[in-house]
């Protein structure tokens, strides 16, 4: 047990050792912000998940980016960790039906600028599973919904990667980057597709929801986290937060196209 004295990060204790003897926080080392270490939480949150979720989505809601700005300084006790709140919220949304956030019909893939190059290689797919197009289009919107479902971590990843650009000043660790992504991708799972639905279905407004509808609600609600998150979590002030925010609203736009791109061919090969 090392003999160093630290300061804790969650009640400020002056402590030696791996522990604090106030409360508990470990003092947080390179090791903790690897991927294994994060995945041990998330199994350990799946298996025993208390009250720290209620508590840690609700920071999510009123305060964006404090999560993940604890998590990456250390202060681990009181909340539990943006992978685990994300891998929890994930289990809702891959079991009932909700808005499909994430998903995307063969319909709306046809609204890609790639839509010419979709179309030959639907058609060649068609063909080669002997059905028509009406039967494609039913098989390939079963089978997406599923894939859309289990790939949500790839847009989390996608979503991540500008941050590094914009942000690449700031020193922070890639898996600090992805832990912010991971806890925008929790609060548009419970937001813009748990909460979101239970609205529609309690009002009756499924009627008024179509694409166009979705996308101002996503930029909306986007807009607010990213604002808020960008404040605490990086630190950014003025009008540099106000651009880089609606910057950052636009790349996720094309990680969210990067990933609906990425989806069609897999659901291709898995059919």
């Amino acid at each position: 047990m090392s003999s160093t004295t630290h300061i804790c990060k969650s009640c400020a204790t002056e402590f030696t050792g791996s522990f604090c003897n106030q409360c508990g926080e470990k003092v947080l080392t390179k090791k903790d912000k690897s991927f294994q270490s994060i995945l041990n939480s998330v199994l350990l949150t799946v298996t025993f998940t208390d009250s720290k979720f209620i508590r840690t989505l609700w920071q999510v809601l009123r305060n964006p980016g404090t999560v993940a700005r604890d998590f990456s300084a250390g202060k681990r006790v009181k909340n539990i960790s943006p992978m685990s709140l994300f891998f929890v919220l994930n289990l809702f949304y891959f079991f009932f039906p909700v808005i499909q956030l994430f998903n995307a019909s063969l319909t709306t893939q046809l609204l890609s600028p790639l839509s010419p190059f979709y179309k030959t290689l639907i058609a060649a797919k068609a063909v080669s599973m002997g059905v028509d197009i009406k039967a494609f289009a039913m098989l390939y919107n079963l089978k997406t919904a599923t894939l859309a479902k289990l790939m949500v971590m790839v847009f989390v990843v996608l979503s991540s990667l500008p941050l590094n650009v914009l942000y690449w000043k700031k020193n922070k660790y890639f898996m600090d980057h992805v832990g912010f992504a991971v806890e925008l991708a929790a609060f548009n799972l419970f937001v813009n597709a748990i909460v979101l639905t239970l609205i529609v279905r309690m009002a009756g407004l499924g009627t008024y929801l179509d694409e166009i509808t979705l996308t101002v609600i996503f930029i909306t609600t986007n807009l607010y986290f990213v604002l808020r998150a960008s404040f605490v979590f990086y630190h950014e002030r003025g009008w540099q937060l106000i651009v880089k925010s609606l910057v950052l609203i636009l790349f996720l736009k094309v990680a969210l196209e990067a990933y609906r791109s990425i989806l069609f061919f897999v659901t291709l090969f898995m059919l």
